[in-house]
């Protein structure tokens, strides 16, 4: 059988791109239960933030985008706290990343829909 030269480099780069992609896999079930524990918690100090955040009235003053942009801005930190979390725990980073962006974007969701609701109770006169 005859491989031309370029078949051949791309069965090499394929093989090295799926020797990398190997590394970058985890079975989830690796996970201590102090370690989930862990991460439990801090996603409800994030969360426990969040929440605080919104009650604090110069929030209340701003429009429901810029308040929910500022409130999680104000809450990265502990973000970034659960990270550490996973990082010790031998998590790869970008598997870590993907959890806390899919924690965030879902916060960020949830408080944006609440202050909505705030914010039109307000316009339509409700306490």
């Amino acid at each position: 059988m005859k491989y031309s030269l370029i078949a051949v480099l791309l069965l090499v780069s394929n093989l090295t791109f799926a020797d990398e992609a190997a590394k970058d896999e985890w079975n989830e079930t690796t996970l201590k239960e102090e370690t989930i524990q862990k991460i439990q918690q801090a996603q409800f100090t994030y969360k426990k933030c969040v929440v605080d955040a919104m009650k604090k009235p110069d929030f209340a003053q701003l429009e429901s985008r810029r308040a929910t942009d500022a409130i999680i801005k104000v809450c990265e930190p502990t973000l970034a706290e659960m990270r550490n979390v996973y990082i010790d725990a031998g998590v790869p980073g970008v598997i870590a990343d993907r959890h806390l962006r899919k924690l965030r974007i879902q916060v960020t969701r949830n408080l944006l829909q609440e202050l909505m609701y705030v914010e039109a109770a307000k316009k339509a006169g409700q306490p």
